[in-house]
């Protein structure tokens, strides 16, 4: 999603994750790591450069929707990301993707309203999943990034931490709805700074600049996976 430097006005902090919501969370969370780490052999390199705590955008790249629940599994803490409103159609996978932190997005609703709910979830402290290729992609080339995650992490003055992701293309290809035990790899970058790294206003330029070194990393980052994962 294309986004503007103009500013988004201040919004009071909502509350953080209830408790019953954690325990939930933690579960499926739990029931998730397990399937990924057993059916599919999932493997993760570099989890030293996820922040220990405080939030931050973690920008993965997008082949699969089984990358969404790759994503979950890095922290323990709950991971917030966007879904398409039509999600909730079915009340049981709706309550399902909500314990895994999901929060409903109308298509073609404003951008800023989305942006505005983003910042509002890292204000509460907790880190937030955005794909900056936009929709699933297919091929070994990351697409042309939409600056959603520089704008956002400039916003809550938080870093982006870029996350390249193999496999999952082959777990659950577009268009299927099996799941197949091919081996998943994930590799973490170093966290990027937007500007200064304060929050608020920055401008148009540092965007660009930060996700272009988004992209760049993100290549790189699903390289690796790639090899390791014998593409």
């Amino acid at each position: 999603m294309t986004t503007t430097t103009e500013s988004v006005r201040p919004q009071p902090a909502p509350a953080g994750p209830s408790r019953g919501a954690r325990i939930g969370y933690w579960f499926v969370s739990s029931a998730v790591r397990g399937v990924l780490k057993l059916y599919n052999r999932a493997r993760v390199t570099g989890r030293e450069h996820l922040p220990a705590k405080g939030p931050f955008v973690l920008a993965p790249t997008h082949r699969s929707n089984v990358d969404t629940f790759a994503a979950s599994m890095l922290v323990r803490r709950r991971m917030r990301f966007m879904g398409k409103n039509t999600l909730w159609k079915v009340p049981a996978f709706g309550r399902f993707i909500s314990s895994l932190g999901a929060f409903p997005v109308v298509r073609g609703s404003a951008d800023r309203d989305s942006m505005r709910q983003c910042i509002e979830i890292l204000r509460t402290g907790e880190p937030l999943v955005l794909f900056p290729e936009g929709e699933r992609k297919q091929g070994p080339v990351v697409s042309p990034l939409f600056d959603g995650a520089a704008f956002v992490a400039a916003k809550a003055g938080v870093q982006i931490v870029p996350v390249g992701i193999a496999g999952t293309e082959r777990v659950m290809p577009v268009g299927s709805k099996m799941i197949w035990p091919h081996r998943i790899d994930v590799v973490i970058g170093p966290p990027i700074t937007v500007g200064d790294g304060t929050p608020g206003s920055v401008p148009r330029s540092a965007i660009r600049e930060a996700t272009a070194i988004l992209h760049a990393q993100l290549q790189s980052l699903f390289d690796e996976a790639q090899r390791r994962n014998g593409a």
